[in-house]
């Protein structure tokens, strides 16, 4: 099974962020961004799969967009990045991804999860 999923955990508050919006996209031959599927994290601070499927993932360029101003909003933090992009790299005969990003209204980390 391939899959691209993500959560996103509050390390300011220490929990998870709930309601941020999130959307994969492919990047084409041509080198343009191209919608794959969106979601919003629940409770958990999760969105589940964004991408399934039972054949490999096509290699190439996957971006994930986190919309963090509206959180930071709603927590009312004065939040330094409104939008975060997480760029990477699929390669031949990869499967799954879990691209995990640890937020805070200064700063984030992520990196390639289990």
């Amino acid at each position: 099974m391939t899959r691209i999923s993500t959560h996103v955990l509050d390390t300011a508050l220490g929990k998870p962020a709930a309601g941020v919006a999130v959307r994969l996209e492919r990047q084409d031959n041509s080198g343009e961004w191209r919608f794959v599927s969106s979601a919003r994290t629940d409770e958990d601070g999760r969105t589940g799969e964004l991408f399934t499927g039972a054949a490999t993932l096509a290699h190439g360029g996957y971006r994930l967009t986190f919309d963090v101003a509206a959180y930071h909003a709603a927590q009312r933090v004065d939040g330094l990045f409104p939008v975060i992009y997480v760029t990477f790299q699929v390669r031949e005969g990869e499967t799954h991804f879990h691209i995990p990003l640890l937020l805070s209204p200064n700063g984030y980390t992520t990196y390639r999860g289990s």
